[in-house]
């Protein structure tokens, strides 16, 4: 259904080709705009990717995390109808929505349009208006190195727990937005004694996915719970061709190596809740693919 600006008979539709995407993709669209009572000058047409994040405190907001024009000022004639295409780009940070094929309750995403209008309209005397679309729902699914983490994971047993948006940034990691995705599993079967859970964050740019793990024992032989942090990176080219089995099973037990280890310097102290023994980022490698590709 259309959205209305009050009093000031204009009415907003946004329409997409396509509500699935990928991160680093465009997503084709229009927004269709049509001044019913007389004629407006409009200040422009702005599109925005709105999610909700959990917040420090554990309650949640609604936040627009990227925003970009689409059109410019214009003049809309009484009962002109006007057509604005677009391809808005999606940038390559943009959370998922669907994860192993399925899309957990947690994690929605919607496209908001605001069209701001100028306070001297052409003809009626209207205060500064903005007309705010319903959110259109949008559905983000993973890029060939994502999705090969996230279904070998399930392939190997481990159970998609959770998957959430967390505000705030990661130390030490190079970050686009103030909040990361947080993506949690049961342990594995194979992999269930030194952990009981696993947590995985994905942040990715043009050239890779940086893949943080999240090894979390809870019920440790120190009488306590212990976490510790392992960083890994893949690059986008060559990802359909990866044996991801094998690279999966290699990265998570280099990361129990090392969550054993932070474990031993743990149970010396106490009030250490994260492993010292961090993997370093490899060194940044630039490869090949278009940023602006548009979705078949």
């Amino acid at each position: 259904m259309p959205g209305w600006a009050a009093d000031a008979g204009l009415s907003v539709q946004t329409d997409l080709a396509n509500p699935s995407t990928r991160p680093g993709l465009r997503l084709p669209g229009r927004v269709t705009l049509t001044a019913s009572l007389g004629a407006l000058r409009v200040d422009g047409v702005r599109l925005g990717l709105v999610v909700r994040v959990e917040g420090a405190d554990g309650g949640q907001s609604l936040v627009e995390f990227h925003r970009a024009p689409v059109a410019g000022p214009f003049v809309l004639a009484a009962g002109e109808r006007r057509v604005v295409p677009f391809a808005l780009p999606v940038p390559w940070e943009t959370p998922l929505t669907v994860v192993a094929d399925k899309a957990p309750l947690g994690l929605r995403m919607g496209l908001r349009t605001e069209v701001p209008m100028g306070s001297e309209p052409v003809r009626a005397p209207l205060g500064p208006a903005v007309a705010a679309d319903e959110l259109r729902p949008l559905f983000v699914h993973a890029l060939p190195a994502q999705a090969g983490i996230l279904d070998t994971l399930a392939e190997l047993g481990f159970e998609l727990r959770q998957a959430a948006l967390r505000a705030g940034r990661l130390p030490g990691v190079r970050q686009a937005f103030g909040f990361h995705q947080v993506i949690g599993y049961w342990a594995a079967p194979m992999y269930a004694g030194p952990m009981n859970e696993l947590e995985v964050t994905l942040v990715t740019d043009a050239y890779g996915v940086e893949a943080i793990l999240w090894l979390d024992r809870r019920l440790a032989l120190s009488g306590g719970g212990h976490t510790s942090i392992s960083r890994f990176r893949v690059n986008h080219v060559g990802a359909d061709r990866t044996d991801w089995s094998k690279v999966l099973d290699g990265w998570l037990r280099r990361a129990i190596d090392r969550h054993a280890a932070a474990a031993s310097q743990f149970r010396a102290h106490p009030h250490l809740t994260e492993s010292p023994q961090v993997s370093r980022r490899p060194d940044p490698q630039e490869q090949g693919g278009d940023p602006g590709a548009t979705a078949g």
